[in-house]
């Protein structure tokens, strides 16, 4: 039977993950997303969960919503026929005929498969701009801008390569 302290701990913890989720799904409705959109069940994990499963570099952009250098990720010139998934929990996110290259120095994408993808206002760093997020397991992405192409959406989600992981088309 757990002690009375690590039942309190564990109800606190609950609370608090309650509290996160209730806190950004009201984010979510603020800005006109349907709940209805997310097709799949939330994964949530504890902090020291995602450390085990995550590299330091996944770790920081996907849960400390950290941005890697331009230039450094290993798809920001990645062209191969495929899917691009989540790295927390391989959601999959764009497709490759949605990759192109903004000069940026990151990948971007003129559009994401919907439902997997979340958007939320992000107002740090004294800019207010919208976060691309994985509606699965809220893992940061990066943000999205209008300056894409203007023959298909005008949007730019440009996304960290580390909260990716890509499967390939099979030829």
């Amino acid at each position: 039977m757990p002690s009375n302290k690590s039942l309190r701990k564990l109800n606190s913890n609950n609370y608090i993950m309650r509290k996160k989720i209730h806190t950004y799904l009201s984010t979510v409705l603020i800005i006109g997303i349907s709940i209805s959109s997310f097709s799949q069940e939330k994964i949530i994990k504890s902090e020291a969960e995602w450390k085990k499963t995550l590299t330091p570099i996944q770790f920081y952009v996907l849960r400390e919503k950290g941005t890697e250098r331009a230039t450094t990720g290993v798809f920001d010139k990645h062209y191969e026929k495929g899917i691009y998934t989540c790295a927390g929990c391989d959601t999959p996110l764009f497709h490759s005929k949605n990759k192109y290259n903004s000069h940026s120095g990151w990948p971007a994408f003129d559009d994401y498969i919907k439902k997997n993808v979340s958007q939320i206002i992000d107002n740090s760093f004294g800019m207010k701009r919208i976060e691309v997020i994985c509606s699965v397991c809220d893992g940061h992405l990066g943000h999205v801008f209008n300056d894409g192409p203007k023959k298909t959406t005008g949007k730019r989600y440009c996304v960290n390569s580390a909260s990716l992981n890509f499967t390939q088309k099979n030829k």
